[in-house]
């Protein structure tokens, strides 16, 4: 978030009144002026309900699995939309960090699964129950 943050700073900091209106920023600088507040491009401000965790390894990692795939497809589209070499190198930076997140991850449901009842870890959640039922 802190790059991200950065980013849209530097690219909003010195917006003329005219460009906030072309750029239709306007809603938000109505709300926000050029301050710094996370919202998804439909809107949605950012909550801590994005983060996921049922405290059950397998539930976890897979949907660890699928926050990287999703925040990579977040970076491809904004390199797709981006012109500016200092737009598109951090994003590139975080982009490949997903994809390595990614293959960690997958890793690691490996080995939780490996280490698990394999015909029975669906029945219940190492992290809470002491012995499947």
């Amino acid at each position: 978030m802190e790059i991200i943050s950065a980013i849209v700073y530097q690219l909003t900091k010195d917006l003329t009144v005219d460009e906030i209106k072309e750029s239709g920023f306007d809603t938000y600088f109505v709300d926000h002026t050029l301050a710094l507040y996370p919202v998804a491009a439909s809107g949605m401000p950012f909550t801590a309900t994005y983060f996921q965790s049922k405290g059950d390894p397998i539930t976890d990692l897979i949907e660890d699995l699928a926050a990287e795939q999703k925040a990579r497809t977040t970076y491809d589209n904004i390199l797709r939309l981006a012109d500016d070499p200092d737009v598109k190198d951090p994003i590139k930076f975080l982009r490949e960090r997903e994809v390595v997140h990614f293959q960690r991850f997958g890793e690691a449901l490996r080995v939780v699964r490996d280490h698990l009842d394999s015909r029975n870890y669906y029945a219940f959640n190492p992290a809470f129950d002491n012995k499947p039922r």
